[in-house]
C-alpha cells in the first residue's frame, strides 16, 4: 500500500489518511507519496471532475473507505457555483484556467473545501476521541477557504493567522465573517512570512504540551491533502484541451501560473512526473522575486525585504512547497534536502549544484513582473476582450505575453474573482470613481457588466466585529491560549 515519506528522512513512513492528520513529517519535512502512478488515463474523466476528483483520491489515499472519499468528493464540488467547478475559458488565442468558483471565489477553494471532509474521514477510522486544530498561515485566501472548508468538519478548530494590512479589505471582511465557534482569523503584526514562522514554531514548541485528546494539523499546501487536490484541475484542464481539439498528439500544455507559496505549481509539476501531458511551467512572481530568482540562478535567498503588492498572496519569501521540488531534483535524497533547509533556517540563502539546476530548469521557467505591469494587463485584456483578470492572474498573463514560442496550447491559472480586488481593477481601468461608492463591489459590477460572486455578494455591506491583533512574536501564546479554551 502507498505510504507517505518525509522530504527530510528522519520521520517514520505513514498511511496517506495519518498524512492528512499530521499535516507536516515530525522531523519538519513535508510528506510525499512512496510511489507515483500514471495519471493520463484519468483525463478521460475531464467532463465530470466530482469523478476524477474521486478517482484521484481513491488512488492517493487507499486506506481510506473509498465510498467515503466518494461521498467526500461529491460533498466538497458541491459548493462550487459554476457547474464546472474549474472552467477552461478562451480569452482571444489563450486559455484561462478559472478556479474561483468556490464557496470564498479563490483556487484555494478546489483543495479546501474537500481536504476537511478527507480529514474528517481520517479522523473517524484513526483519531475518532482526538480534537483537531488547524493551524493556518494566510496572505489572504487560504483563511477564507481553510475557515470556510472545517466549518463542516466534525473535530476540528480552524486557526488563521494574516498579517495585518496585508491583505485585501475583501479577504479581510471575508475571514470576518467566517468567525465562529470553529474557527477564527487572528491579524499579527507582521508579514506573512513573520505568520508562517510563527504557526510552525506553534507546531513545534506545543505538540507535547497538547492535553489529552487534542492535536494539531494544517490546512496550509504543506498538507500533502492539498496538493492531491490541487492535481485534480490539471488533468481536467488537459482533458479540456484535448476534448477541445485544442492539444493534439506530440504537443503538451504549458501552464503560466502566479506563484507564492509553490504549491499550485507544484501539482502541475506532480502530474508531469506522473504521465500528464505538461510542458512548461511557468512560475510567476510579482515585486517579491525569490522563486524567479532561484529558478534563475539555483541560490535560493530570503535575505531580502518583503515588499506589499497588489497581489498580496504573492508577498512571500519562504516558499515552503519548494523543498518538495528540491526532494526530486535531488533524486530523493533527503539528507541533501535537510541540509539545504537548515542553512536557509540558519543563513538565509542556499545553492544546489549544477545536476538539480538541469533538473528544475528542464520544467520550470522563472519569470516576474510588477504592479505597473499587471494593472496594464487587466486593462488591455478588458478593453480588447472584455474579460476581467485578479491582481495575480493579471502578473501571470503579462508573463504570458512575453514567453517564446513552444508550439504548445498556454493556459494561464486563474487564482482568484477579480471582485476580490476592486482597488486594483479600479485603477487600472481608469476608473477610481467606483471606490467613492459604499459597495465598491457592486459599483466595479455595474461599471463592467461583471456579475458579482455568489460567495461576496454583500459582503461589503455589514459588520462582522472588530480585527483582533496581536504581535507576531505572541503568535504561539496565543495558540496556547485559544486551544485551551476549546
Amino acid at each position: 500500500m502507498t505510504h507517505c515519506i518525509s522530504t527530510r528522512g528522519n520521520s517514520p513512513s505513514v498511511l496517506p489518511g495519518q498524512a492528512l492528520l499530521q499535516g507536516a513529517a515530525r522531523d519538519g519535512g513535508l510528506f510525499l507519496m512512496d510511489r507515483l502512478v500514471d495519471l493520463s488515463p484519468l483525463m478521460a474523466l475531464h467532463h465530470d471532475i466530482t469523478k476524477l476528483a474521486a478517482k484521484v483520491f481513491q488512488l492517493f489515499l487507499p486506506d481510506l473507505d473509498s465510498e467515503l472519499v466518494t461521498k467526500a468528493a461529491q460533498q466538497a464540488y458541491a459548493q462550487f457555483e459554476h457547474p464546472d467547478a474549474a472552467p477552461l475559458k478562451q480569452v482571444g488565442e489563450d486559455f484561462i484556467l478559472e478556479l474561483f468558483h468556490g464557496p470564498t471565489a479563490a483556487f484555494k477553494d478546489l483543495a479546501l473545501q474537500a481536504l476537511p471532509l478527507l480529514m474528517a474521514i481520517a479522523r473517524l477510522q484513526y483519531a475518532p476521541d482526538t480534537g483537531y486544530t488547524v493551524l493556518a498561515a494566510t496572505s489572504g485566501d487560504t483563511g477564507s477557504a481553510a475557515m470556510s472548508g472545517f466549518a463542516r468538519a466534525s473535530g476540528f478548530h480552524a486557526l488563521v493567522y494574516y498579517p495585518q494590512g496585508g491583505v485585501s479589505p475583501v479577504q479581510l471582511q471575508q475571514m470576518l465573517s467566517l468567525c465562529g465557534e470553529q474557527a477564527r482569523a487572528i491579524g499579527i503584526r507582521g508579514n506573512f512570512d513573520d505568520a508562517q514562522a510563527g504557526v510552525k514554531a506553534a507546531f513545534s514548541a506545543l505538540r507535547h504540551e497538547l492535553p489529552r485528546g487534542q492535536a494539531f494539523s494544517s490546512a496550509n499546501s504543506i498538507n500533502i491533502g492539498r496538493l492531491l487536490a490541487q492535481m485534480v484541475y490539471y488533468i481536467k484542464a488537459c482533458g479540456d484541451l484535448r476534448a477541445k481539439g485544442a492539444l493534439k498528439d506530440g504537443q503538451a500544455v504549458d501552464f503560466v501560473v502566479p506563484s507564492g507559496n509553490f504549491g499550485n505549481i507544484l501539482a502541475g509539476y506532480l502530474v508531469k512526473k506522473m504521465g500528464l501531458p505538461v510542458g512548461q511551467l511557468v512560475c510567476v512572481s510579482n515585486a517579491n522575486t525569490v522563486l524567479a530568482d532561484f529558478l534563475n540562478t539555483g541560490v535560493y535567498d530570503r535575505r531580502r525585504v518583503l515588499s506589499k503588492t497588489q497581489s498580496p498572496s504573492m508577498d512571500i519569501l519562504v516558499s515552503s512547497n519548494l523543498e518538495r521540488l528540491l526532494y526530486y531534483a535531488a533524486e530523493e535524497d533527503a539528507q541533501k534536502v535537510a541540509a539545504f533547509m537548515d542553512e536557509l533556517n540558519n543563513k538565509g540563502v542556499y545553492a544546489i549544484d549544477e545536476a538539480m539546476r538541469r533538473h528544475i530548469n528542464a520544467h520550470f521557467v522563472g519569470v516576474s513582473r510588477d504592479d505597473a505591469q499587471g494593472r496594464a494587463a487587466i486593462r488591455t485584456v478588458y478593453e480588447r476582450h472584455r474579460y476581467l483578470l485578479d491582481p495575480h492572474t493579471a502578473l501571470a498573463y503579462a508573463a504570458l505575453k512575453q514567453l517564446p514560442s513552444t508550439g504548445n496550447p498556454k493556459v494561464v491559472v486563474a487564482t482568484a474573482s477579480p471582485f476580490k480586488f476592486p482597488r486594483t481593477l479600479a485603477q487600472a481601468l481608469g476608473r477610481e470613481d467606483l471606490l467613492a461608492d459604499n459597495d465598491p463591489l457592486r459599483a466595479l459590477s455595474r461599471a463592467t457588466g461583471h456579475p458579482i460572486p455568489r460567495a461576496l455578494q454583500g459582503l461589503m455591506g455589514q459588520a462582522f466585529g472588530a480585527e483582533t491583533i496581536i504581535d507576531a512574536q505572541d503568535l504561539v501564546r496565543d495558540v496556547q491560549r485559544r486551544v485551551a479554551a476549546w
